[in-house]
C-alpha cells in the first residue's frame, strides 16, 4: 500500500494530448497528488475527465509535457511495476465475464511473484463482500459489482486509484456506498484517490475538487472555494454556487434564487 513520501504521488506539467493532427483534447494540464488525497475530477460530459484519467495511468502517452509516478517518467515503468503503484478503473466495466467475486478479486495479484501482505479474505471483508465470495459478478447489484472491483484493486496493493465515474448509473443507495468505502481506504490505508463525476452534489463529499471545461483546468482547491457561481456557470453553463447554512452545511442553490 502506500507509504508516506515527501514528493506528488503523481505530477502533470504541462501536459496537452491531440489524436493525430487534430486540436488538443487536453491543454496544458497541469496538477499533482499529494499522499492520501481525495480528489474529485468534475466537468461536464465531453470535457476530458476520461482523457486525463487514461494518461495518469500510462493508456495514454501526451503529446507535449511530462507525467511523473513517484518521481519517475511514468513511461519508465514496465507493466508490472506500474500496476503496483497505481490502478484505472474505466467507467464500462465487463460483468458479464464468467467469474466470481473470489476469482475477480484474486486478479488483482498478478503483478506479484511473492503475494503481499493482505490476502483475498481481507480484501473481500474491507469492501463488505466477505459473504458474497463465492458468487457470479453477474448476480451482484451495482454497488457490489464496484466493490467487487475495489477488492481486486486493494490486492493490486496500488496506492493511487484512478476511477472514472464508479458512481455512474448507480442508485443513490449505493453511490454513498462506494463513497464511504473510498473514503474508508483513503483514511485507513492511506490511498490516494482520483475520482471522475459529474454530480455537483457528490462532489461537496470531496476534500479537493479540480474542475475542468474543455481539456483545461478551471480550478482546483476545496469544493466551497471552487464551485463559485462563475467556475460553475463556464464549465457547465447553468447558474450554480455553494451556499452555507447557519448551521455550518452546505447547500447547492440554482439560478437566482435567494
Amino acid at each position: 500500500m502506500s507509504s508516506v513520501h515527501n514528493q506528488p504521488i503523481l505530477e502533470l506539467g504541462g501536459v496537452d494530448f491531440r489524436y493525430f493532427r487534430t486540436e488538443p483534447l487536453i491543454r496544458d494540464m497541469t496538477f499533482s497528488v499529494e499522499n492520501g488525497e481525495f480528489i474529485g475530477l468534475l466537468g461536464a460530459n465531453g470535457s476530458g475527465k476520461s482523457t486525463i484519467l487514461k494518461l495518469a495511468s500510462g493508456i495514454l502517452k501526451p503529446s507535449v509535457g511530462h507525467i511523473k509516478l513517484w518521481g519517475k517518467e511514468l513511461a519508465s515503468y514496465g507493466n508490472r511495476d506500474r500496476a503496483k503503484l497505481l490502478c484505472y478503473l474505466p467507467q464500462l466495466l465487463d460483468i458479464n465475464v464468467p467469474f466470481k467475486v473470489r476469482e475477480l478479486a484474486g486478479m488483482g495479484l498478478y503483478p506479484y511473484d511473492i503475494p503481499p501482505e493482505i490476502s483475498v479474505d481481507e480484501a473481500l471483508d474491507l469492501v463488505g463482500l466477505l459473504d458474497k465470495s463465492e458468487s457470479y459478478l453477474a448476480n451482484l447489484s451495482g454497488g457490489e459489482r464496484q466493490r467487487a472491483f475495489i477488492a481486486m484493486t486493494l490486492l493490486q496493493g496500488a496506492g493511487l486509484l484512478l476511477l472514472d465515474e464508479p458512481l455512474a448509473n448507480l442508485d443513490i443507495k449505493y453511490q454513498l456506498e462506494i463513497h464511504r468505502l473510498l473514503k474508508k481506504l483513503k483514511d485507513t490505508k492511506n490511498i490516494s484517490v482520483i475520482m471522475a463525476l459529474h454530480d455537483v452534489n457528490i462532489a461537496l463529499q470531496f476534500e479537493k475538487v479540480m474542475l475542468i471545461k474543455d481539456g483545461r483546468v478551471l480550478g482546483i482547491g476545496r469544493p466551497e472555494n471552487i464551485l463559485n457561481r462563475d467556475l460553475m456557470k463556464e464549465a457547465f453553463d447553468v447558474s450554480i454556487e455553494i451556499r452555507k447554512q447557519n448551521g455550518g452545511g452546505t447547500y447547492l442553490n440554482y439560478g437566482d434564487n435567494p
